[in-house]
């Protein structure tokens, strides 16, 4: 599409996901692509991810493969993973849309919406498929678990 963007890593990550997930078909797992985030972010993740709500955005929790790699809900999922690197197109002057107190950096295409904590100990990025509306949502269920666990750095606002 002229003057459109071409996608970044994290929007193809989000698709790659969603193509697991299509072709799991009706299976209760979903594939992640698991961060390697370091050692004190990895415990952070950890804790985190334990800690996860059992449903979001009214869609219940589904099992993810490799364990440990992550949390998903629903189908198609939606899924959260701690740990990520910094999205590239994240600068000093990107947008922050605040959802409860989270700073989240937005990247969306025809399928995704890529949310992205910002200015927290970790990245935090969760991938809400465009079939639920309004995506915030998912962000809100997730609020408070993130607030608990990722500590706020510096805020975005």
């Amino acid at each position: 599409m002229p003057g459109r963007a071409p996608l970044t890593r994290t929007i193809r990550t989000a698709c790659a996901i969603g193509l697991l997930v299509a072709l799991a078909g009706c299976a209760d797992t979903v594939a992640v692509d698991p961060p390697e985030p370091a050692a004190d972010v990895a415990t952070l993740c950890s804790d985190l991810l334990d800690d996860a709500p059992g449903a979001v955005a009214g869609q219940d929790a589904v099992r993810v493969a490799p364990e440990g790699a992550g949390r998903a809900w629903g189908s198609p999922a939606i899924v959260m993973r701690c740990g990520v690197e910094r999205p590239a197109d994240l600068g000093a002057a990107s947008r922050c849309d605040m959802v409860d107190g989270i700073g989240w950096f937005t990247q969306e295409d025809d399928d995704y919406y890529v949310f992205t904590t910002i200015g927290r100990t970790a990245y935090v990025e969760v991938s809400v498929p465009r079939r639920y509306d309004p995506p915030a949502d998912a962000l809100t269920d997730l609020a408070a678990t993130i607030d608990e666990h990722d500590p706020v750095e510096k805020p975005c606002v």
